[in-house]
Formats: structure tokens, sequence, C-alpha cells
């Protein structure tokens, strides 16, 4: 099953005037571009939150509120709410193209939960924060004294922390080993403490691994436990976080392989490197989708003029998407690799 659109108002960064952000997805990968602050990763976890209240064994008092998602410092989704007026509206809606699920802050309310429930969605997200290396106790201390992670830390944690799958397909296992040969190793986990184990041996605690390579083991483990398979989803928050650009193809060829296999997936990332390589990889056209979030007035947000106007209330979210970067106005990331390479110019014809 494939997330197909969202929706959002008033929550968070979309402080929209006129009518709810809205934002078509692919079944394949789909990439989330923009500067800090657009709302990337309230988007990811909107849908996370989305898939997991799909999933019966969540409810009936056991699901997480959806203020967890961001923090667990937070009281109520009050303080998630966008907005000048009391009138306004506050929500967000997920939707696979037959069934939605809608979330209102502003009545404190789930609405259309009867024809979501049960529909079993398995997700899995990766945060930036790299949490494998404090797992140790983590999970018995946060149910005691509610430690201050977010529900995406903890949840990659639990699904770490699961048991490996018996079997997996042939694909699975190239896959596997590929990681592995990078990690030089694979991934063990032994009271609550995460290690690799080396190809020579040698045992080592996953805090003292590079942090790049601590996320491919992330992944070599959930995909090892069976959490990676067809008709689930994958969401991951800034991948190339600490990673050695060298490392990029590989993340890239792996994850089209996912995508081939029928996992859908979701990425925020701020790297023009990272998402060009899955423009270059991909098969076919319709494998990515790339999404430009920006900030802009709405008089001028059809033109691709972000950032003119001087009256900050008036800004709202808006969004581009587009199969290939070149196609994206307005994109930061590509107007930053572009400033770089005009320096660069300049400087060599100086010297």
């Amino acid at each position: 099953m494939a997330i197909k659109s969202i929706k959002v108002l008033n929550v968070m960064a979309f402080q929209q005037q006129r009518e709810a952000f809205q934002l078509h997805f692919c079944d394949g990968i789909n990439i989330l571009l923009g500067e800090n602050g657009v709302g990337k990763t309230t988007l990811l976890k909107m849908i996370y939150a989305a898939t997991q209240w799909s999933i019966p064994q969540t409810n009936a008092g056991k699901t997480k509120k959806f203020v967890d998602f961001f923090s667990s410092n937070l009281s109520n989704t009050d303080l998630l709410k966008n907005y000048g007026r009391k009138e306004d509206y506050s929500y967000f809606e997920v939707s696979d193209g037959e069934h939605k699920f809608t979330n209102s802050l502003s009545q404190k309310g789930i609405f259309d939960y009867d024809q979501w429930l049960g529909l079993n969605i398995q997700s899995v997200y990766i945060p930036t924060t790299e949490m494998l290396s404090h797992s140790k106790g983590f999970l018995a201390l946060d149910k005691k004294f509610k430690l201050p992670f977010d529900g995406t830390q903890v949840d990659i944690i639990v699904n770490a922390s699961l048991p490996e799958a018996r079997e997996l397909p042939d694909f699975m296992e190239k896959v596997l080993e590929k990681i592995s040969k990078a990690i030089d190793g694979t991934v063990v986990v032994e009271d609550d403490t995460f290690y690799v184990m080396k190809t020579d041996g040698r045992k080592v605690d996953f805090s003292l691994e590079a942090e790049g390579l601590r996320k491919l083991g992330l992944l070599w483990k959930l995909i090892r436990n069976g959490l990676l398979e067809k008709g689930t989803i994958l969401l991951w928050d800034e991948p190339e976080a600490n990673l050695n650009p060298e490392l990029f193809p590989l993340v890239v060829d792996i994850l089209l392989e996912l995508e081939e296999a029928g996992i859908q997936i979701f990425i925020a990332t701020h790297s023009y490197n990272l998402a060009k390589y899955f423009e270059i990889r991909r098969k076919r056209e319709e494998q990515v989708l790339y999404h430009n979030l920006y900030r802009a007035s709405a008089d001028v947000a059809s033109e691709y003029k972000p950032f003119e106007t001087d009256n900050e209330e008036k800004m709202e979210i808006y969004s581009r998407s587009a199969n290939y970067l070149s196609m994206l106005k307005g994109n930061k990331i590509v107007a930053a690799d572009d400033s770089l390479l005009e320096e660069a110019i300049k400087k060599n014809m100086l010297d």
C-alpha cells in the first residue's frame, strides 16, 4: 500500500492563509527538498504517525499522541498549531487514494478513523539522530522516566532490537552483502547493546564505529529483521548526515532496489549530490519524484519567487514536484551548488 497524498493546515511551518498545503506522492521514491524550516521533517512525521494509527495493536491507549512524534517535552498538540486567529482550523490528512486519516489539532479529534484503522500500513522511520549507540537500557529508562527523545527515536531502537527474520528473499540477501562489505561486517545486539561483528572476528561496540557506517549498519539490521518488504514504507530523514559522499551511490542503489521490491520511500535531504544520484541511477523516470518545498508570499508563489516580500506574516509554504531536479525552479540546494561553482570559477579566473 502506498501513501498518495497529504494535506496540512496551520500545523508547525504550514501557516496557510487561503487553503491547506497539499502534496501528491508517487508510489516509488519521494525526495523532499528545501531549506531549513519549510516542513520536510514535519511531513515525514505526519505520514509516519498516520501509518502507526492504521495498526489496531497501537490503538486503545497504546498509540502515541501526535505530539510525541515531535518531542517528549510537549504536553499537548496546541503547541504544534500555527495560526493567529482562534477560529482558524488546524489539521493534517494522509490518504492512500481510497482511505484517509484526518487528525484535527484544533478540535482535538481523529476523523475518518473507521476507514483507516485496520489497514495495517507497516512503516519504518529513520531519524536524523543516530540512536543505536544509546540503546543500553534505553527502552526501560524511557518507559520509567520518559526520556527527552521523540517517538521516532524510541521506535527505531525498538525496530532494530527485534529478532531477525528467519528467511529473506534472495535480492535482500544481496543487499545485505553490499552493506556488509561497506561496514566490513554484520550487526548484532547483545544485552541491549549493538555491535558490528567485523569480518576478522572483532566485535566493535556500535558507539565506537564511525557514525556514517552506523547508518549503514542500522539499515542492515532493519532489513535483516524483515521490516522492509513489499508494501511497507520507509521514511528517512537526511540519509546524508555524517555519511561520506563516496557512500552516496551505495545508499542510492540500495534504496532503488528496495523501491523495485515494492517499498515506498520518503526522504528529506539537503544534499544536491545525493538527490542527483537518484536521477542518474534510476531505471525508469517514474521511479523517483522530487518535491521542492519553499516559503513565499501567495501573490508570487506561482512564479517560483520565494522570499520576495517584506511581510513575514504573509509567507506560506508551497511546493513544486518534478521528475528532474533541473525542472524545480527556486530549488535552494541547486542554487547553493550553482553559487559554489560560480565562486570557484571567479576564484580561478582571479588566480
